[in-house]
């Protein structure tokens, strides 16, 4: 459904007081969406995964690289001609407090986007009403009591639901989940993660699911592919149980390694890594990207940066001189009142 080239984004700012700032929001990303599949990318904040789905979306540009949505390489196309394929693919924002317009009701912000598509179509405007309703039916919410309400009225998970009926009323092919529960309590995360999966199984609509949660990349993305990225750059990909059980990346491992556990509940990893550094988004990118947070950075890995490989005969693919699984669980918690 969508295949990535190479894509890179670039960012260039001037201070007053900092002066001329570079950022490398994302570095020759490479991936492939299959119909009906999911691809989840993983990272610190401020790895560009954001700016990756707002490009998939058409948000945000690429300033190299191609993008291809159903085989068609939107770069040749002039701007009018990329909205049809855009509009097959639809987001889900991060905080649903601020996606919905807080002076129009639910029955409102259903309306305008079912009446634009029903212009597109040539189908009914009076079949609106009807098919906000069965949309909100489809996300788990009962139709007469939300239409009438504004998103004030209405609890967070609710509003990620409507959040997520908004973008299936153009009938898309792709939804790209931005950190899609990360706004809303824990205890309502696994119904929407729930709803993201049924939603995959009942339509066959492909997921870029982003986020920097191990355990609900875990969940959505089983079967399909993980991206962990860095500073804009792919650093490990392959099956998602691989990766999770034996990470090869030292940053991938570190990352697991940060996922807290409860005493007792699972035995400790032989491994357990920590990042030497806080991230630093202006350290020297000549070598790898990880290195001046690296525990096993040598001169090697300053001097030149390594290109993502196969591990062996497996599907998983890294970026690092000094390749190796480990199996890590995370930090120990002790419980309550002990």
């Amino acid at each position: 459904m969508i295949e990535a080239r190479g894509l890179t984004r670039t960012y260039r700012t001037r201070g007053a007081f900092t002066g001329e700032r570079t950022v490398h929001a994302l570095r020759a990303v490479d991936f492939t969406l299959p119909k009906g599949g999911a691809v989840s990318f993983i990272g610190e904040s401020g790895c560009g995964k954001t700016t990756l789905g707002k490009i998939l979306t058409g948000i945000e540009t690429f300033d190299g690289g191609e993008l291809l949505v159903d085989g068609t390489e939107l770069s040749k196309l002039p701007p009018r001609k990329r909205a049809p394929y855009f509009r097959r693919i639809q987001m889900i924002h991060q905080d649903p407090y601020s996606a919905l317009n807080p002076t129009r009701t639910i029955d409102q912000i259903l309306g305008d986007p079912l009446r634009m598509r029903a212009k597109v179509t040539g189908a009914a405007s009076s079949g609106v009403r009807g098919r906000a309703a069965e949309l909100l039916e489809l996300v788990g919410l009962e139709p007469d009591g939300v239409l009438p309400k504004y998103p004030h009225q209405l609890s967070g998970g609710q509003r990620q639901r409507v959040v997520i009926a908004r973008a299936l009323t153009v009938d898309p092919e792709v939804l790209i989940a931005d950190e899609a529960v990360s706004m809303i309590d824990v205890s309502l995360r696994l119904g929407i993660l729930g709803l993201l999966h049924d939603l995959r199984t009942r339509l066959g609509i492909s997921l870029v699911f982003i986020t920097h949660d191990v355990a609900t990349a875990r969940y959505i993305g089983a079967g399909g592919e993980l991206h962990v990225i860095y500073r804009g750059q792919v650093i490990e990909r392959g099956p998602t149980d691989d990766i999770i059980q034996a990470p090869v990346h030292p940053y991938t491992q570190c990352l697991l390694s940060a996922v807290p556990i409860m005493r007792g509940r699972e035995e400790p990893g032989p491994d357990r890594l920590e990042p030497l550094a806080p991230l630093d988004e202006k350290a020297p990118a000549d070598g790898c990207l990880f290195a001046p947070r690296c525990p096993f950075a040598d001169e090697r890995c300053t001097a030149a940066r390594p290109g993502l490989e196969q591990l062996g005969d497996t599907g998983q693919h890294h970026a690092c001189f000094h390749p190796a699984p480990r199996r890590v669980v995370g930090v120990e918690i002790q419980p309550a009142g002990v």
